[in-house]
């Protein structure tokens, strides 16, 4: 489906699959079907050539021929899909003999009658086709050159995080230093210090000042007592910035479901409270008004203790005193950044000669990173004499703000360089707020149920979605959103310039409506996709607008209390409602409902009238309320994603979901409950994704899950969480005996302790395993050799009660493509010995100190010890500091070359002076960090004692 296209490349198959025999349609209506066919697949063929030309230079009279004929898809999809519904969506039958027969003859009456009319929408649908094909006609749409502007980019290979790692290395370092001086002035004047001091730095879109002011929060943050990052964007929801900010200084705290019901003053005054004497430091980003900061701004309290604030604005009127006004690149740096994200590095390009092409993009660039980027983006694997016709076409603009046109102007050009499929997937975008972290898997489900992702032979249609995302950040069209524990990608961000561009498209090709608190351009035509943002919308607004049509809504604290409307949505495929109080009882009527997703919505329990809705695809209910899911759900056969964690399932329903690729759900408590469970398990052979509570399973329940892991044939991300703890080879022999899947990529066991680690994690047994995450009580050096030869681990969170230490990690090639490691409950070491090998120890912190307690300079030499090793977690008891045993200067941490990221857990032992150890000990690890190549980023935590025992149970 594309914005010209629309639903036409979906109606010849449906049209094609009345004629299976199961529809028993007339001989005449048979003909008129393959006519339509056929009919439909020419005018396809010529949408698609319209499709390839820049919507701003086609001609008039095309433009609304390719209007009408996207709206009459839309119509005609929806004609054949009731006719599906009606046929094939009958509910279930009542187990009473007289009602299971009343309930035949009225179907089989329903069924006659549905096939009478799809004759009539048929013939209706030929008048349609044929009024299009008059216009086509007149309007001479075949002999337009519809050309495509340049050839669709090849994939990209690189990290999809490209755009972010690049513009932290290239043409940063003089503004970084610029605007850390403005921050930390070097006068000896201390009463001047000790004052809150807030720096604007103000610069057009894509300059780069969201990425200044990260770098600079990353190197300054831990010289502050609590820190923040909170975007605002335009239109914010104050109270959610409050809290924001608030989880940002106190995740643990404030992530607690009371603090969403205070209102703005109370935020404040919790605000007020928490920062009372600390010194703190906050950044404010992408603030559009001069009113929203001046609320925001009543949230920092003056306490004399050298706080400071960043904010970053494209305004200048927003700006506070102290400005720091972001220059663009300059040429050097343009050029540095352009051919790296082409090549990979400005000495990578093949030719190195001067290129006069280059230069006209450089200059039209103009110094804007996200101009630069979106260019070379599109000329990504495209040959050199290609890329003149690329710059010819996007060429000059006049407008009065040079640079913001100029790449408004690259970033239409890239929107049109994309197949059509990756525009359409793209442009529902738009229906999301500025600043909204879009959920990827959430994303995913929803375009598979508009229809925008097309299967491949051989390929899921997940997996099909998740190659259109990886593509879009790959063009640099969306931007990655990392998981900060594991890295992986778990969501997107849409530039604010690229998210304005969305919109521009989709209301001029009412693709998406989008009212915000009641104010938004509302089109003559019919909504298609409706997007309410803010709290405030009545009725009234919402009841004036055509929604007879609407196949979306998408909700983002929205006051929309109910849903009086609901039997009308009658063509509804998506329903994703987001912080929004609504009445869910008329939700049976929407028969054509493919994904139905409620999160932050406060609701007791799910009307059994769920079960009505034959066509659902997916069920994604996230902080809902729902204890337990109604049985009626097991009507759900068409069910692929069930995303359900902390909601329990009835039993013996689970089993009857068969479709199912994703689920996320909790056993119900009893011990029969459980074993139903792990036992329906196995005869879901679909899945891909399982996240489930095995807490307090029984020796029984263990094994069944076993066997049924062992049915799991597709599995690749398996999470199970807080299982009782493995105290004997009893129950550790239940994971000898597991059979894991080979293509399992993801691997996590929460609160599941083990004696020693289980035979069936290896590497002949999980070849492709990538995220590893478990307990272990006893680690041996076999043990944790055996994991470091895992050929494709990439993250892994190890914890252990025990010391170990593998005596050659260099020489046997361990850990070469792990890129994060976290050993949130040992020290580390990695040393050097005479014989030019390297030690890596592992330490409890309880244990006599196993590693030497200085480092032998005579014998340091370089090896590629973990050599993709980015992050690097882990714990240090300060009763390591004593004198006996060593300090943090001998962690050998320069021995990790491409280490960029470290946390540490500090713990105070109860037997020592801990201001003083803390203090001491800081100080060592930030010597140790300052020393290294890289000079990586230090995150030091301040953890309780712990009680270890001292050996393993």
């Amino acid at each position: 489906m594309d914005l010209v296209t629309g639903a036409m490349g979906c109606l010849a198959p449906k049209l094609l699959q009345l004629l299976q025999d199961e529809y028993n349609l007339q001989k005449g209506v048979r003909k008129k079907v393959e006519f339509l066919s056929r009919e439909l697949e020419s005018i396809h063929a010529a949408l698609r050539k319209v499709a390839e030309v820049p919507w701003d230079q086609l001609d008039e009279q095309v433009k609304v021929w390719a209007r009408q004929v996207r709206e009459a898809s839309y119509d005609m999809e929806d004609v054949l899909d009731t006719f599906h519904v009606r046929v094939e969506g009958d509910a279930p039958a009542d187990p009473s003999r007289l009602k299971r027969a009343m309930k035949k003859m009225r179907s089989l009456f329903s069924k006659g009658k549905a096939r009478h009319d799809i004759a009539s929408a048929i013939e209706d649908i030929k008048k349609q086709l044929q009024e299009v094909a008059d216009r086509r006609a007149r309007y001479k749409v075949d002999e337009i050159m519809a050309k495509p502007v340049a050839k669709t980019s090849t994939i990209d290979p690189r990290l999809a995080t490209m755009y972010s790692e690049v513009t932290k290395l290239i043409g940063i370092d003089k503004s970084r230093g610029q605007l850390i001086s403005m921050l930390s002035p070097l006068w000896n004047d201390n009463e001047f210090n000790k004052k809150m001091k807030v720096v604007s730095v103000v610069g057009v879109g894509g300059l780069g000042k969201t990425t200044l002011a990260k770098a600079v929060y990353d190197e300054l943050k831990p010289q502050f007592d609590c820190w923040a990052f909170v975007p605002v964007g335009r239109n914010p929801d104050l109270k959610k910035v409050f809290r924001d900010i608030l989880i940002d200084l106190d995740k643990e705290t404030y992530m607690a479901s009371k603090f969403t019901l205070l209102d703005e003053r109370q935020l404040i005054n919790e605000l007020h409270h928490y920062l009372g004497t600390k010194r703190y430091f906050v950044v404010i980003d992408d603030v559009w008004e001069t009113q929203s900061w001046e609320v925001i701004k009543l949230a920092f309290v003056e306490n004399n203790n050298g706080s400071r604030i960043i904010t970053t604005t494209r305004k200048l009127e927003v700006a506070t005193n102290e400005v720091y006004e972001l220059p663009p690149l300059s040429y050097g740096n343009s050029k540095k950044l352009f051919y790296t994200r082409i090549f990979g590095g400005e000495d990578k390009c093949i030719d190195n000669q001067p290129d006069e092409v280059s230069e006209k993009i450089l200059k039209k660039c103009d110094g804007v990173p996200l101009a630069i980027i979106t260019m070379a983006s599109l000329l990504v694997g495209k040959p050199r004499e290609e890329w003149s016709e690329v710059n010819s076409s996007i060429g000059l603009c006049l407008n009065h703000n040079r640079q913001v046109e100029i790449t408004m102007r690259i970033l239409s050009f890239s929107y049109y360089d994309m197949p059509s499929h990756l525009r359409t997937c793209l442009l529902y975008l738009s229906a999301f707020p500025e600043e909204y972290v879009i959920n990827k898997v959430s994303l995913i489900w929803k375009w598979v149920a508009e229809n925008f992702v097309h299967r491949k032979q051989g390929t899921e249609l997940f997996e099909v979605g998740e190659g259109y995302f990886n593509d879009l950040i790959n063009r640099s069209m969306i931007q990655a959103v990392k998981s900060e524990v594991d890295g992986i990608v778990y969501g997107c961000r849409i530039h604010d310039m690229v998210l304005d561009l969305l919109r521009s498209l989709s209301h001029e090709e009412n693709f998406v409506t989008i009212l915000y608190n009641n104010v938004g351009i509302v089109s003559g035509s019919r909504v298609r996709r409706l997007a309410l943002q803010g709290p405030k919308h009545t009725h009234q607004v919402i009841n004036r607008m055509d929604m007879t049509q609407v196949r979306s809504v998408i909700t983002y604290r929205s006051e929309w209390v109910s849903i009086e409307s609901i039997p009308s949505f009658k063509h509804l495929r998506v329903l994703f409602l987001e912080g929004t109080r609504i009445d869910l009882q008329h939700i049976g009527n929407l028969v054509q409902l493919r994904y139905l997703g409620l999160r932050h919505v406060y609701v007791r329990e799910l009307p059994k009238e769920i079960g009505s809705l034959k066509f659902l695809e997916t069920l994604d209910l996230e902080e809902t309320g729902i204890i337990e899911l109604p049985s009626s759900v097991g009507l759900l056969t068409q069910l692929i994603c069930l995303r359900a964690w902390k909601t329990r399932i009835p039993n013996g329903i689970l089993k009857k979901l068969k479709s199912l690729e994703e689920l996320q759900i909790y056993p119900a408590e009893d011990e029969e409950s459980k074993g139903q469970l792990v036992k329906d398990l196995g005869y879901l052979g679909e899945l891909r994704v399982l996240r489930t509570l095995v807490s307090r399973m029984g020796e029984r329940v263990q094994y069944n899950l076993m066997q049924s892991l062992r049915n799991l044939n597709k599995i690749q991300c398996l999470t199970l969480v807080g299982w009782c703890r493995a105290r004997d080879e009893g129950n550790n022999a239940t994971w000898e005996a597991a059979v894991l899947p080979r293509h399992l990529r993801h691997l996590i066991l929460e609160n599941i302790h083990f004696s020693w680690l289980p035979s069936s994690i290896n590497p002949s047994r999980l070849p492709n395993l990538s995220h590893l995450d478990l307990f272990v009580a006893a680690m041996e050096e076999q043990a944790l050799e055996s994991l470091g030869r895992l050929p494709r681990l990439y993250y892994l969170k190890l914890s252990t009660w025990s010391t170990v230490t593998l005596t050659d990690i260099a020489s046997n090639g361990l850990f070469q493509k792990l890129r994060s490691l976290s050993l949130v409950q040992s020290m580390v070491q990695f040393v050097l010995i005479k014989d030019s090998r390297v030690s890596f120890t592992m330490w409890n912190g309880v244990d006599a100190m196993t590693f030497d307690s200085k480092m032998k300079e005579e014998f340091r030499v370089e090896r590629a010890i973990m050599p993709n090793l980015k992050e690097l977690e882990f714990l240090v008891p300060l009763l390591s500091l004593m004198h006996e045993n060593g300090n943090c200067d001998n962690l050998g941490l320069e021995q990790l070359t491409s280490l960029n990221k470290v946390t540490v857990h500090l713990r105070c032992e109860s037997n020592l002076p801990a201001h003083e150890k803390e203090i001491e000990a800081e100080v060592a690890l930030r010597h140790a960090a300052d020393v290294h190549p890289n000079r990586p980023t230090l995150s030091v935590l301040y953890s309780p004692p712990l009680s270890i025992p001292t050996a393993p149970p």
